[in-house]
Order: structure tokens, then sequence, then C-alpha cells
């Protein structure tokens, strides 16, 4: 019968080295009785589960689902009269728009040109190259983008003085020409400002409102107070001012864009009451640089006066008022409480690296950790010629490895292992192709795989013990008579 051909032995030492791979490795466990490190090491340990107790699970909630950005509603309604040295003007007239939005200005001082048509009049002085000394100064039918109108090519005087402009056509007279100021800054503190907001977390179907449900007129004779009018959403506009940290008179003057936060962190694991609206008050504009800062618009009003259309311009300073909702909601939730404990106890761990590295790098005199902390095994180098030989593998296995193969019957394998034995163990008892003999006076390194299993271990060859000699029969007495 035809024996089988036999398999290659650089193939059969690569498959024991591809199933070693998947060994299990355990680290050794060393006690260092050194009472500065212990110390450092729990008090490392102490400090990550202090961060992850106080800070994550406690301030930060880690157990719990989280989400942001609530979807919300904001309207918003001002009331209040006022009165400049020359008329009163009422919520339509000082309130931009009128629609009730989220942003909204209130005037607080205008100027005002009055009875403005279409004509030709003296440019503004405050147009650069608008001054002129004859025509030739004015170009006819040029346009300056930062000017009122086309040019006429003539030079006219100015509205007042000895000056002269361009002439140009447009809405005359010009702004500051011939402009009247108003202010409104006396009384416009005194306004109220309702703002109703009402929120919605999608993800826990949660809703909530700022503004409390009562049916007897609430709100009628309320003003906001965080103490006791939490859910009465009215604020004078003075005060609103006050809170951002300025003055009123300064800011109505030249205007100035306030934003009022109303911010919801809710806790859904509590009763909805304990999910209540915080408030805060803070200047957007940055009044440091005057380039930017303040806040002013301007728009006109048209009529018709004896047949001709005429308006009046104005150059309107406000407080604009900028509401912003924030919001958070969390609840509890399994996934990342079980996340944020694993990352904790994993955590932990910094304090073993950090001490072994200083084990290991200020306390190793004479390399007495490092020698009971690392096994190592340093393969000896192979020649190229030896590397390359027919049935080699080509990377060096451990001295178990070659136990192992020769243990399996691999007469064909080389009379030495491809390296030296591992440091600290002996020369393996046995040539690479024969049969591998253990016992207690080896110190061979085995894998613990081989050792544990029971055929492998059986693949060793162990000299019997000699024969027994045959049991010879105890002779009977004889029987008395």
């Amino acid at each position: 019968m035809e024996e089988p051909p036999a398999r290659r032995p650089g193939a059969v030492g690569c498959q024991r080295c591809f199933w070693e791979f998947w060994n299990y490795e355990t680290p050794k466990v060393i006690v260092v009785k050194n009472r500065n490190l212990g110390i450092m090491y729990r008090g490392v340990q102490l400090l990550i589960l202090l961060y992850f107790i106080w800070y994550v699970f406690i301030i930060q909630k880690g157990y719990q689902e989280s989400e942001t950005g609530p979807e919300s509603s904001v309207v918003t309604k001002v009331k209040g009269v006022a009165r400049s040295h020359s008329r009163v003007w009422d919520v339509e007239e000082y309130v931009k728009p009128a629609a009730g939005g989220s942003v909204f200005s209130i005037l607080t001082r205008v100027e005002v040109t009055h009875s403005q048509t279409l004509e030709t009049c003296p440019e503004s002085l405050e147009v650069p190259d608008a001054a002129c000394s004859s025509d030739s100064d004015c170009v006819a039918g040029e346009m300056d983008m930062l000017g009122n109108g086309e040019r006429t090519g003539r030079c006219v005087p100015y509205y007042s003085g000895p000056g002269k402009t361009c002439e140009v056509s447009a809405w005359c007279p010009v702004e500051y020409g011939h402009t009247v100021s108003e202010s409104l800054g006396k009384m416009a503190a005194q306004f109220t400002i309702l703002i109703k907001n009402n929120i919605h977390f999608p993800r826990f179907g949660f809703s909530k409102g700022n503004v409390k449900d009562d049916k007897n007129g609430y709100l009628k004779d309320c003003t906001f107070n965080e103490t006791t009018d939490l859910y009465c959403p009215i604020f004078r506009l003075g005060s609103i001012v006050e809170q951002a940290g300025e003055n009123f008179t300064a800011l109505a003057e030249q205007g100035g864009v306030i934003g009022v936060i109303i911010n919801w962190n809710c806790n859904l694991d509590l009763p909805d009451s304990a999910c209540n609206p915080s408030y805060s008050f803070h200047r957007l504009d940055p009044k440091r640089i005057q380039v930017s800062s303040g806040y002013n618009y301007r728009f006109a009003k048209y009529y018709n006066s004896n047949g001709t259309n005429t308006r009046s311009l104005i150059k309107a300073y406000g407080i604009r008022i900028d509401v912003i909702v924030h919001g958070q909601a969390g609840k509890f939730s399994l996934i990342p409480t079980i996340i944020n404990l694993a990352t904790a106890l994993t955590s932990v761990g910094v304090g073993s690296f950090l001490c072994d590295w200083i084990l290991l790098t200020f306390l190793n005199k004479n390399e007495v950790y490092s020698a009971r902390k690392f096994d190592q095994m340093e393969p000896r180098g192979t020649s190229q010629a030896s590397a390359q030989r027919p049935g080699r593998m080509g990377s060096p296995c451990p001295c178990w490895l070659w136990a192992f193969l020769a243990g399996a019957g691999h007469s064909s394998l080389p009379d030495e292992p491809p390296h030296g034995p591992s440091p600290g163990c002996s020369p393996c008892p046995v040539p690479w192709g024969g049969a591998v003999q253990r016992g207690l006076g080896t110190n061979c390194p085995i894998s613990p795989l081989f050792a544990r299993t029971g055929p492998r271990r059986q693949a060793a060859v162990v000299t019997p013990a000699p024969p027994r000699p045959p049991r010879q029969p105890t002779p009977r007495a004889p029987a008395s008579s």
C-alpha cells in the first residue's frame, strides 16, 4: 500500500506558530513593598474614582441619555406710551418689526428729515468730496455710492454757512442738511416686554412653556421676579438693560443689542415641576469698539402733499432685543451608564502604568525589578544560508515549539533548533529530529498549551520501567491430620 506523502516541516511549523498566536497570555503580578510607591498608586486611583463619581456621574450626569437644542418658539409683545418734545409715540411707531418675533427693536431716539421731495439740492457735507468751489469741481452724471443722489454738475451754496457743495438730484433736503432730533429715552425705560417661550424635546416627548397656566388673569398684574414670579415673563426694558450691566441713558442715545438668554436644563428623572427656565441678559454688540458699537437703521414714511410725493426720512437709534433659547434634557439610560462605568474601571489602570514607569525608571537599581517583571526570550541570530535551508521556517521559533514539533514525530527536522535555548534555560535535552524527554531534571520552556493538553503530553517518549519479576506462589502449610 502506498504511503501518503509527508507534509513539509516548514508548513507544519508555520501552522503551529499560527495556532500558538491564539494562546492566552496573562501578566505577572509582583508585589513591591515600597510604601511611597504604594501611596502614590492608591492616590492616583482615588483621584480617578473621585473624578468619575463627582464630575462624570454627579455633575455631568453620565448615567443619563441627553438631548440638546430643543425645538422652540418665541412670541413677544411690547406695551407702553412715550412722548418726545413734539409728539406722542405708541407701540405701532417705536417697535420694529411689529410681528412680535424673537428679534425686535425699540426706538429710543430718532433723527427726522421732514418733507423730502424729488428735486435738486446741495449734497451733504458728510459725503466725501462733496465740497466744491466752482462748477468744474462737480462732474455731471457722477454718482457717489456714499452720497444721496446724482450730481448735476453745478456748485451751489450749502444750506447754511459760507461753504458750497455739488448739487444733486435726490430726495431733498438731504439727510444732515435739515434734520430734527427727538428722544424717547426718558420714558422708554418703563416699557414692558412679554416674552412667551415654549420648548419641546422630541426624543423624550417632553414639552413645557414659561407662562403660568392660570385662568384668573395672572399676567395682567405681575412682573417678572426670579423668586416669586418665575412664570411671569414680563420684563421692564430698563430692568433688562440694568441686568446686562449697562447704563440705560447712554445705551438709548447710541443704541445697542441686548441678548435675553433663556436656558432650560431639565432632569426628566425628576417631576416636571423641577424643569424651570433661567434667564440671563448680556450686551451683544462690542461697546469698546466705536466703529461697530451701537445700533441704528433708517426707514421712511411716504405721503402725498398737494399732489406731490413726499416722505419723512427717519434715522432710528434703538435697543435691539435678541431672545436666544438654549436647553438640555436628560433621562436615565442603561447604555451611557455601562459605558461610563467601563471607562472608569479602565481608567483606574492609569495608576498602574504611572507606578510601573516610576518603578522601572527611577527605582530599578541593578535591574532588580525588570528582571522579575519581564521574562524575555532573545533569539540567537541565524545566518542567511541556514535560514533558507529547506524544511526550516524563515522566522525563529521558541524552544518549546521545537520540542513540540519534535515530540509530534517530525523526524525530518534538523538536528538543532533554529535558535538556541531561551535565557535561563539549559539546552533542550534531545536533538531536533528525535523524541522529547521531559522530566524534573529539564528546564527547557514548553508551551502552556502543550503542558496542559492530554494528547500533546503523550507525544513525549517515556522510558518504560523494567518489568517486575513474576510473583511466586506462597507455599501452603500441610494440613494437620
